[in-house]
């Protein structure tokens, strides 16, 4: 095996971006599997579905492994990022402007068009086409006929699968990468897909279960207090409100003290299915996130209003299921909304109080910004009845829904699409090629934000750098798919302690010198930035002394 490694360490070799005869046949191999998915999207009635969706999902599961044996296993264990931005795919070339259209346009049918992919088109509803195929499946599964959303978590699943077994192969000189690699694999298996489907098994015509993705919480999960999901748990009895509850001590006391402990990483890149698919079938295209101050400061505007507006949202619909008559209900709307608002001032007041060294002018500007926004809300919601104020979606869904709605569900509504379909899925996956793996997490997901600012403020997490090893040759700012400019931070020597890092742990993975490391230490020490900028006025030997304790 040792006679046929690559052992060349050349970064300007012309040969960089040819494939080999084995993977050019890797190819061929997946993209037969994709063909016969092709053929069932145009309605092609195979004989027997179980046997070519087996074949199909097989062709391009061997295909992908194949591809990445060949590719990462005849070479030394190390960094392999040689040729990325020669390649049309990994470049925003031709072949990267194709592949991310039509990622969008299977997204926009996915959501808006699943007749097109056979939903219910045959005798009786039954599904046909792309559907159908997966019916076997989802039959063998949940006992039900496959739904759009069935075949985009069996696909996706597959992506992380497959995927996942590539990234390991080119990451295999690092156990960090492994580990949470097979963490991801296994909770989007688990946890997102087979354990969800499982339980549509126990809900019978007296019975109904809630299943869902089970490690999705709010915010990510935007409807996870919609009146008709928390009458699914109030009717499911003691296990329906075991999950109900979980739910909330998980947003509350789990999540708060694992990011803590360990930063935003322990979700969003070990348990978070959206991290998942980043991190395995888009790691070729995260070089892609834009690194530039303006893409920044767009970031932290971005994010944290979609934060405030889910915020908004959920207020406002649990508001409108809660009683009014204060005789009948100790719990009512008002007693909700101020409750609301003073736990959100506490919170508020605190932080400024025990954080306000560490919070910038243009941050806290912003922070006031927000804080009165939602406070005004609030102050609406309890001086309004928001079933009277009705507003036709056609307004906000670019004419794909013409209903009307109460104010509360139009908010909704707008969250559900805007965010929750357009930008996560449309968006944040299908402009891999374009944007990065990242552009979802990083400028609209509300989990990494309430967990970014929780990271930021109130984690022992940082990644320490070695200024004095560090060569800027470059490969950490280059595999950040956060957008973050790392080498300006291993230049100065200075930690990182960003909100918008998810602890994926590749700058270090990749850099030649060791010069970066995560760890989770104390708080005291973790931001160094006027140590760094304004040496010459430290104490050298009190610092060091204070840092080797």
């Amino acid at each position: 095996m040792s006679n046929k490694l690559n052992h060349s360490m050349s970064l300007a070799t012309p040969d960089a971006t040819d494939i080999s005869k084995k993977q050019k046949i890797a190819l061929a191999i997946g993209i037969t599997g994709l063909f016969i998915l092709a053929l069932a999207l145009l309605n092609v009635n195979f004989p027997n579905k179980g046997l070519f969706l087996t074949i199909a999902l097989g062709l391009i599961s061997v295909g992908t492994i194949f591809y990445a044996r060949d590719a990462y296993l005849t070479k030394l264990e190390g960094i392999k990022n040689d040729g990325q931005w020669f390649k049309s795919i990994s470049s925003r070339g031709l072949w990267g402007w194709t592949l991310g259209i039509v990622l969008t346009i299977f997204y926009i049918v996915l959501y808006f068009y699943p007749k097109y992919l056979g939903l219910g088109q045959g005798v009786n509803g039954t599904n046909t086409g792309l559907i159908a195929l997966f019916d076997p499946l989802s039959q063998f599964l949940s006992g039900n006929n496959a739904s759009e959303w069935f075949v985009y978590g069996a696909l996706y699943t597959v992506a992380i699968l497959v995927f996942g077994y590539k990234f390991i192969l080119k990451y295999r000189h690092n156990k960090y990468q492994q580990l949470r690699t097979v963490s991801v694999m296994f909770f989007q298996t688990a946890f997102a897909f087979v354990i969800p489907e499982l339980m549509a098994r126990l809900n019978s015509d007296s019975f109904s279960l809630p299943y869902n993705d089970l490690k999705n919480m709010w915010p990510l999960n935007y409807y996870a207090f919609d009146q008709w999901r928390v009458d699914q748990f109030i009717n499911a009895q003691s296990i329906g409100l075991f999950f109900l509850i979980l739910g909330v001590v998980t947003i509350f006391v789990i999540s708060p003290i694992l990011t803590y402990k360990y930063g935003k990483r322990w979700y969003c890149s070990w348990v978070c299915g959206c991290g998942g698919l980043a991190e395995t079938a888009g790691d070729s295209f995260r070089h892609l996130s834009d690194k530039g101050v303006k893409a920044w400061k767009f970031e932290r505007w971005m994010i944290n209003s979609v934060l405030v507006f889910s915020v908004i949202m959920t207020t406002a619909v649990i508001s409108t299921f809660l009683g009014y008559d204060s005789q009948k209900y100790w719990f009512t709307k008002n007693v909700f909304l101020i409750s609301v608002g003073v736990f959100l001032t506490l919170l508020f007041a605190g932080v400024l109080y025990y954080k306000r060294q560490q919070i910038n002018k243009s941050a806290l500007k912003g922070a006031f910004g927000f804080y009165a926004l939602t406070i005004a809300f609030l102050v609406f919601f309890a001086f309004f009845d928001l079933s009277q104020i009705k507003i036709n979606a056609s307004y906000f869904s670019f004419g794909l829904n013409n209903k009307t709605y109460n104010f509360d569900s139009a908010l909704r509504t707008f969250y559900g699409f805007g965010i929750g379909s357009i930008f996560s899925g449309v968006i944040g996956t299908g402009f891999y090629p374009i944007l990065g793996s990242r552009a979802w997490c990083r400028f609209g997901c509300p989990m990494a934000g309430i967990l970014g600012i929780q990271q930021r403020l109130f984690s022992k997490f940082r990644i320490t750098t070695n200024g004095g090893q560090c060569i800027s040759c470059g490969n950490c700012s280059n595999s950040c798919e956060m957008g973050i400019d790392v080498r300006s931070y291993a230049q100065k020597g200075e930690n990182i302690v960003r909100s918008s890092c998810v602890g994926c742990g590749i700058c270090s993975a990749v850099c030649p010198r060791g010069v970066l490391k995560l760890e989770n230490d104390s708080m005291e020490g973790r931001i160094n930035s006027n140590e760094i900028l304004l040496g010459n006025d430290v104490n050298l030997i009190n610092l060091v002394n204070q840092n080797t304790k």
